[in-house]
């Protein structure tokens, strides 16, 4: 349960389907991060009434907090940036992803993160740009701002999986995870910290656990030549980072994990939380579907200030 009155850290909300997840992860200097705090509960009736409860039980009213956006809540491309001064990077990219996103640009919410690398042979600079609606971003806000929560940033799962494996690189290496959710896969690829590479996969943990082996394998297969291509192209353009290992959080599918070694190129491996955190007041992630559930509220909870 939570500790209340500490206000060291990050607090991360997450409404899913049919939970919220909170997470609260301290850095204290020189050791690894700690999580002070894992919780979920059961999402019924009125968002509002629950984040009231959350306040008073949690004292979320003391912590940092940010917010989790959920799939489907906005876009996230990967586009050239124009060659425009930094203060109006915003505004030229809403107009270049115009066509890239399914909803009106000229009322959302765009928010821009450098690829690392230079721009050279002709290359242009290439950047990660989230794209939501005003009305989400709205809505998220003033669900907070009722409840009296203080809501100090938005996330979104790329940059929260991105803390995670940030916490599992080894110097000079990069370093690939997948995990899945009800949407589907998320394949991520680090280095030094930052994020270079994002895929999304429509294979459903549903759907790689289906009762027919058939349509299993197949699911299987998808999923491996999906990611053998993402490592593939990631090598091409960046070819000077080795990508050694691919953290793989599965989903419950009896098969899949050493489907997945016997049909990639590099070796796979199943992250456990507890080797990277401090979880001593959180004895329960210890379990690997706890960790596997709320690994992205955690990540959003590992923000760096």
């Amino acid at each position: 349960m939570f500790k209340p009155g500490v206000a060291e850290g990050w607090c991360a909300v997450a409404l899913g389907a049919d939970r919220l997840d909170i997470a609260h992860v301290r850095r204290p200097p020189g050791r690894r991060p700690e999580l002070a705090a894992l919780s979920s509960f059961r999402r019924s009736g009125d968002d509002l009434d629950a984040m009231k409860r959350l306040r008073r039980e949690l004292k979320l009213g003391h912590m940092r907090c940010t917010t989790l956006l959920a799939s489907g809540e906005y876009r996230f491309v990967t586009t050239d940036l124009p060659a425009v001064p930094e203060a109006e990077i915003k505004d030229a990219v809403r107009w270049r992803v115009k066509d890239m996103v399914d909803l009106p640009v000229e009322s959302a919410t765009i928010d821009v993160l450098d690829i690392p690398g230079e721009a050279t042979g002709g290359r242009a600079r290439q950047g990660f740009v989230v794209v939501a609606g005003n009305d989400v971003i709205g809505a998220r806000m003033a669900l907070f701002d009722q409840a009296k929560v203080p809501l100090e940033a938005i996330d979104v799962p790329e940059f929260a999986q991105r803390n995670v494996a940030t916490l599992f690189e080894e110097p000079n290496r990069g370093l690939a995870m997948l995990t899945f959710d009800d949407h589907g896969g998320l394949l991520t690829f680090n280095f030094k910290g930052e994020l270079y590479f994002v895929r999304n996969s429509d294979a459903s943990p549903t759907q790689l656990a289906a009762a027919d082996s058939e349509i299993r394998e197949r699911m299987f297969e998808r999923v491996a030549l999906e990611v053998q291509r993402s490592l593939d192209t990631f090598d091409r353009v960046n070819s000077h980072i080795p990508v050694t290992r691919l953290l793989l959080v599965p989903p419950a599918a009896d098969g899949f994990v050493e489907f997945m070694r016997q049909s990639l190129s590099i070796p796979v491996e199943i992250p456990d939380l507890t080797q990277v955190l401090d979880c001593a007041l959180v004895p329960e992630l210890k379990q690997p579907a706890r960790q596997a559930e709320c690994l992205r509220v955690i990540g959003a909870a590992l923000r760096e200030d």
